[in-house]
């Protein structure tokens, strides 16, 4: 069989006799001139409206002629069939290729009639094509430099047939979403800057043409960077594309590295679909083998290196938005984790490499807190839970102590580097030693053998949530960071707030705190976060945090302290829907539970101010 058959579909003839009727008449009126037997003036270029139906506000339209009717359809079929013959091409390459000699074969005299089909759906110009997906079919694969000692999987592999490449029309510039320079400009925004807050999810510097490759990629890149240009009127447009060509290639076949890196920076800096594409991520890292690239990164394949380096940031990424939301991480302490130090011993790593081990270290120790601790709010800390969590505590310390001496400043960020080993030190220590209040108005809370302890572990996560407020209100450098730290450093800074307010409302005679001077401590953050998010674009999170931060305060000035019976705590995050970076609207109830959250509510309205006033002044309002 040779790569090309004929069409069974023959050359069009003319199908009204030797040619198609001739009508010289044609209409140019609308049928409301028509009808009054006026001259009819149209618009620009011809089209509708007229000038006498615009004026008089008439509906304006032009009947068909015959005419018109039998060109629109001949155009039409011409179309389906020039289609038509591209798609038996392309079948019968594939044919030739898997040796399927008959796959015309039974094609019979009737069907050499012109196809009738319907006409094609009108496009809303929006949704990227999905990717045709069909049923596996799979080969025995006898690997030579395989052992029996292989992967069991690793015996079948499954046949890929060719297919069409989706990709150029999901291209946003391609599609006229954004020009190649407004491209660009967000491209620089996140390379010259954001990209070097999260260890360079891109890797090596890379031109537009590049990004393009994966317009997954290019769309977040593009909506990131919108959501950090606070005049940008991109931001809207470039994520709903973003979530259009993710969503297009949930099932696909042909995943790549810089999908990953795409679902990836959509995960750090786009709240609401973080953990969707996360879950992606993961997916696809695993599918295409990146955490067994390290066997080959610590010989001194740079690619496997480069692979390596990706499934790091894909475990942070994990652990950012699963550990700290009271969900299990996808990703767990396999080879690759285990081998982050003799990682950095590679002839290709540097400092940026350094930063993002330290990150797997730092989640490590998360995910530990996470497996020792569970996510049940409601049960008191007990005297065999006291050491584990002594020694976890003493895990971070060492951490810190190992890394904040180990990074200069750098040209993009500053001192971050270093900065920020103190900030991610203080929102684990905070969410370790919040767990002194878990029980709190239970049977059993702050038992007598473990009373000392619990005291000591809630003055210390007091004073971590304190130091993180603190290092935003005196520092400079770091509020300079809030635009383009990832959306957890929002939802650590939101932590702390809620829990010192609650602590110093609801808690202090349970503590060791100055209630005035944790009020005035939350009111200068409040006006720091009013500077630093006015010049922000609107849909950045920390707007909302700034808000809700601020609605707060005011609910819990000039309250009483008191020690209620019980707490009962929620905290909402941000939905897909059109409030998606307004979170101050979702501090009122309507929430997830946050398992390490889970004595501290977010509040924005009177009704729900029973989680911080004492029973006394609740049942006076």
């Amino acid at each position: 069989m040779t790569g090309s058959v004929s069409s069974p579909i023959p050359a069009r003839q003319p199908q009204y006799g030797d040619k198609p009727p001739e009508i010289t008449r044609k209409i140019t009126a609308c049928a409301a001139c028509r009808k009054q037997k006026v001259k009819c003036f149209m618009g620009r270029d011809g089209q509708p409206p007229c000038t006498r139906c615009k004026k008089r506000g008439l509906p304006c339209a032009v009947n068909k002629s015959l005419q018109m009717i039998l060109e629109s359809d001949a155009d039409w079929k011409s179309s389906v069939e020039r289609k038509i013959r591209t798609l038996e091409s392309g079948l019968a390459r594939v044919a030739n290729h898997l040796s399927l000699d008959d796959v015309f074969d039974d094609v019979d005299e009737a069907d050499d009639e012109p196809m009738e089909l319907p006409p094609p759906a009108a496009s809303d110009g929006v949704s990227p094509q999905v990717e045709k997906h069909t049923p596996h079919n799979f080969e025995i694969v006898m690997d030579p430099n395989s052992g029996p000692a292989a992967i069991p999987g690793s015996v079948v592999s499954p046949v890929i047939l060719p297919g069409l490449d989706q990709r150029m029309e999901q291209d946003i510039i391609h599609r006229k979403v954004v020009t190649i320079d407004e491209a660009r400009n967000y491209l620089n925004v996140y390379q010259n800057r954001l990209d070097h807050f999260l260890y360079r999810i891109l890797g090596d510097r890379r031109s537009l043409e590049q990004v393009r490759k994966s317009p997954l990629l290019l769309a977040a890149v593009c909506a990131v960077g919108a959501l950090h240009t606070a005049d940008s009127p991109h931001f809207e447009t470039c994520y709903q594309e973003f979530v259009s060509i993710a969503a297009a290639q949930t099932f696909s076949r042909r995943n790549t590295v810089d999908d990953i890196r795409g679902l990836c920076i959509a995960a750090f800096w786009l709240s609401g679909i973080s953990w969707t594409c996360v879950a992606a991520a993961v997916r696809i890292s695993t599918e295409i083998g990146l955490h067994r690239s390290i066997y080959k990164a610590l010989a001194g394949e740079r690619n496997h290196y480069l692979r390596t380096r990706l499934y790091y940031l894909v475990y942070v990424c994990d652990h950012h938005f699963s550990v700290a939301y009271g969900r299990p991480p996808m990703t767990r302490q396999d080879d690759a984790v285990r081998a982050s130090m003799p990682f950095l011993e590679s002839d290709f790593a540097d400092e940026d490499d350094s930063r993002l081990v330290s990150q797997v270290q730092f989640w490590n120790t998360g995910s530990k807190i996470y497996e020792t601790f569970g996510i049940d709010v409601e049960k008191p800390l007990n005297l065999s839970m006291i050491e584990p969590l002594r020694r976890l505590s003493i895990d971070l310390d060492g951490i810190r102590a190992d890394w904040t001496e180990k990074f200069t400043a750098n040209k993009f960020v500053g001192n971050y580097p270093r900065k920020g080993v103190g900030l991610h030190y203080h929102f684990m220590r905070l969410y370790l030693h919040s767990m002194a209040f878990r029980g709190i108005g239970k049977p059993g809370f702050r038992s007598p053998d473990v009373a000392l302890d619990i005291d000591e572990l809630a003055n210390s996560a007091l004073l971590s949530a304190t130091a993180i407020l603190r290092a935003v209100v005196m520092d400079e450098e770091i509020q300079s960071y809030l635009n383009g730290l990832p959306t957890y450093f929002d939802l650590m800074l939101a932590f702390a707030v809620v829990f010192v307010l609650k602590v110093s409302t609801k808690y202090a005679s349970s503590v060791r705190i100055d209630t005035s001077e944790i009020r005035s401590l939350v009111a200068d953050l409040v006006t720091v976060l009013k500077g630093v998010t006015s010049s922000m674009h609107p849909r950045h999170l920390l707007v909302s945090v700034t808000h809700g931060a601020e609605t707060l305060l005011d609910k819990c000035s000039g309250i009483d302290l008191g020690m209620p019976s019980n707490a009962q705590v929620t905290m909402s995050q941000p939905t897909f829907d059109q409030s998606l970076y307004d979170v101050s609207n979702e501090w009122n109830g309507a929430s997830f539970d946050n398992f390490f959250m889970g004595e501290f509510d977010f509040l924005s309205n009177q009704e729900n101010l029973n989680g911080f006033l004492p029973d006394s002044q609740y049942q006076q309002m």
